[in-house]
């Protein structure tokens, strides 16, 4: 089979223990994103099978309807918005889900909640220009972190909060609040209640029809000035322009972000980091040598699987029917 791999930006796939799960197979690897139709089709054109590196392509209706030879599209993860299932169905392209892990994303958010709090960034970028001791943080002991999202991220989450001395209050659905509750925290009583309480809210939900936009201008609006937004889930649960105008006003007084609407981003002069009291991450919160071995493992196994004709793992059997 030819593999094509597209959007592994660091170069690292083929570099990964796992890789030689596919050493049987014609592989092609591409180290940037791009977002033209036409030229998707170009690179893709002779691909039996695509392994993507998370949700950095789009898989359209119109990308899948001109690639005829395609028959098998491997996640590193679980399908999300950034692929059309029933296209991919239609077309008679299997597609297998992988796994992941919720340790690494949750390090990086709670690395983000530190170094928002404590404002470390900025206290190295001004002593690299031979400031000393410009700004002043705070700790985390005693502080309520409001989690919005209470799933095996937000779970972790609240765990680092509890050692740290923090006190945890949650926001989502019924049953995550009572997931929470069970576990000794806090539920908000409201969202509003939500955001004016916490001096911490980090997003952990999966955007979906329903959460898209969910956090909105009035929401940011009730928020703390010192307080801090986290979001290392997906930008658009955000109401578009909503947080950069909020961060301007003064609530939340600080910001720190892994994701974007549109990424990579590679425009110095992006909005969001001109600002002093914003941390902006490139989209690590999965990007971590163990979690690429164990998501592009599953994937390249699913792969295997698919060429030896014993598929594992298809979201869409009826494919393997036509």
């Amino acid at each position: 089979m030819h593999i094509i791999i597209p959007d592994d930006y660091q170069h690292i796939i083929s570099t990964l223990d796992c890789f030689q799960l596919l050493h049987q197979h014609q592989v092609t690897i591409y180290h940037d994103t791009v977002k033209d139709i036409d030229l998707l089709v170009e690179r893709f054109k002779t691909a039996d099978a695509l392994v993507l590196t998370r949700e950095r392509t789009a898989i359209t209706k119109e990308l899948v309807s001109r690639l005829p030879r395609l028959k098998l599209i491997s996640q590193t993860g679980k399908i999300s918005n950034h692929l059309d299932l029933a296209a991919c169905t239609n077309y008679t392209i299997a597609v297998a889900e992988g796994t992941g892990s919720p340790v690494a994303p949750a390090e990086l958010a709670w690395l983000l909640i530190m170094n928002a709090l404590r404002q470390v960034p900025q206290a190295i970028a001004a002593m690299k220009e031979g400031k000393w001791q410009t700004n002043i943080g705070s700790t985390i002991n005693g502080k309520l972190i409001g989690i919005w999202g209470y799933g095996k991220i937000g779970k972790l989450i609240a765990g680092y909060a509890n050692a740290f001395g923090a006190k945890v209050i949650v926001w989502g659905s019924e049953n995550s609040r009572d997931k929470a509750v069970q576990d000794g925290h806090l539920e908000a009583e409201s969202k509003a209640a939500f955001f004016a309480q916490a001096d911490v809210v980090t997003l952990h939900l999966r955007l979906t029809e329903t959460t898209r936009n969910i956090v909105t201008a009035a929401d940011l609006a009730q928020m703390k000035r010192d307080a801090v937004l986290v979001n290392t889930s997906r930008a658009e649960l955000i109401e578009e322009g909503a947080l950069l105008q909020a961060l301007k006003q003064g609530r939340p007084g600080f910001a720190a972000l892994d994701v974007y609407e549109t990424e990579p981003i590679l425009d110095k002069d992006y909005p969001l980091l001109q600002l002093s009291n914003v941390i902006c991450t490139p989209h690590l919160g999965y990007v971590e040598k163990n979690g690429y071995e164990l998501y592009f493992r599953k994937a390249f196994e699913n792969v295997v699987a698919f060429a030896n004709g014993t598929p594992t793992n298809i979201a869409n059997p009826e494919v393997l029917q036509l």
